[in-house]
């Protein structure tokens, strides 16, 4: 529950990006960013612990419960961030575009070690949903998997 990961990666004079700080409250909101940067990706972030726990998904969210995802953890994200839009420029971490994709409220109905269970309530994500941490995964220690779980 650090933001110090957020904070060196960018610098605050150059991005529009909020600073922020760790919050004393959640409020079970989720949201996606589709982030066009280098690589078109989507940001999903959970309001867990004072801040936006993060994963980057390669690929579209998905919508089924046929599709399941790879989602890449990344470095916890402030609060204030989970309105974020815009236009990161050149030069600085994470540049392009990020648009908000979906956004909700959310139930935390499981979590622990290697597993979070969540029942989304966006407008494109609906239902219960898993973030799976793999043991072993070709893709390493940040590698998890996103499904709709069948209900």
């Amino acid at each position: 529950m650090s933001l110090e990961k957020y904070h060196k990666k960018r610098k605050f004079g150059k991005t529009p990006e909020p600073k922020g700080k760790i919050s004393k409250k959640d409020l079970n909101r989720f949201v996606v960013q589709e982030h066009h940067a280098r690589n078109l990706h989507y940001d999903f972030r959970l309001e867990m612990e004072g801040v936006l726990k993060s994963w980057a998904i390669p690929k579209t969210p998905p919508k089924s419960t046929s599709v399941k995802r790879l989602a890449m953890a990344t470095e916890d994200h402030p609060i204030e961030y989970i309105n974020f839009k815009g236009e990161i420029p050149k030069g600085q971490y994470g540049a392009g575009t990020v648009k908000i994709w979906d956004r909700g409220k959310y139930s935390l109905l499981e979590k622990k070690g290697n597993e979070i269970i969540v029942d989304l309530k966006g407008k494109k994500l609906k239902g219960k949903y898993a973030l799976i941490k793999p043991k072993g995964s070709r893709f390493g220690k940040k590698a998890w998997l996103f499904f709709k779980m069948k209900t």
